[in-house]
């Protein structure tokens, strides 16, 4: 389970990690690095893990490759070069997802089904970064069998990768509101806020579209 601390103040992280919670996601890039700075001290740090899951821009890649283990939210080769080229060497290579646009949403980040394996191709030969698996983030389906039926499409994307001779053991799909379809589809990571933290302040309620975490 990733832990959704976005809004949520570093004393909240620091309560979860004292109940065994080990990995924590952002999705604003300054207020995650804000927030591992003001939560260094948590020990052991090998086993705190920080995950980028918001949308990433290019100007906010070098601090990104800096700080964080890992990033969710790749969907151009752009973004995965800088990332590549910016990770300082003495650090472990930078943990990568792929984003996936399952099912061309408006909202809508990720790379298209179509394309997917060209950009995984590139992104796993780059150095500094290692291609662990996909995420992604449907559109909003009314019951289980319509949420299960949209992961299992991105089930059979990265099985495909799989297939094509990638070693993925990542598949990021599920949140507070659907996780359970998410799981029952083959997620391996759910990335959960609200049903660990509550819900968050009404400054981040007004936030356009849906984002990797709920």
């Amino acid at each position: 389970m990733l832990a959704v601390s976005k809004t949520f103040e570093p004393a909240a992280v620091r309560q979860a990690h004292a109940a065994g919670q080990t990995a924590f996601g952002e999705n604003y890039v300054q207020e995650g690095i804000e927030k591992i700075a003001a939560l260094a001290d948590m020990l052991p740090r090998e086993a705190i893990e920080w995950h980028c899951i918001g949308p990433l821009q290019s100007n906010k890649t070098r601090v990104v490759a800096t700080h964080f283990d890992w990033v969710q939210s790749v969907d151009r080769l752009k973004i995965a070069q800088r990332l590549s080229e910016q990770r300082p060497g003495g650090l472990a290579p930078l943990n990568i997802c792929l984003q996936l646009n399952v099912d061309g949403g408006a909202n809508k980040s990720g790379v298209a089904p179509a394309e997917l394996p060209a950009l995984a191709d590139a992104v796993a030969a780059l150095p500094g970064l290692r291609l662990r698996g996909l995420m992604s983030i449907p559109e909003p389906s009314p019951d289980f069998g319509a949420q299960k039926a949209l992961f299992l499409r991105v089930r059979d994307a990265y099985e495909d990768l799989r297939a094509r001779g990638h070693a993925l053991d990542t598949l990021s799909m599920g949140m507070s509101d659907d996780l359970e379809a998410a799981v029952a589809a083959g997620a391996t990571m759910v990335r959960v806020g609200r049903a660990v933290f509550g819900h968050r302040a009404l400054k981040d309620a007004g936030a356009a579209g849906p984002t990797a975490a709920a």
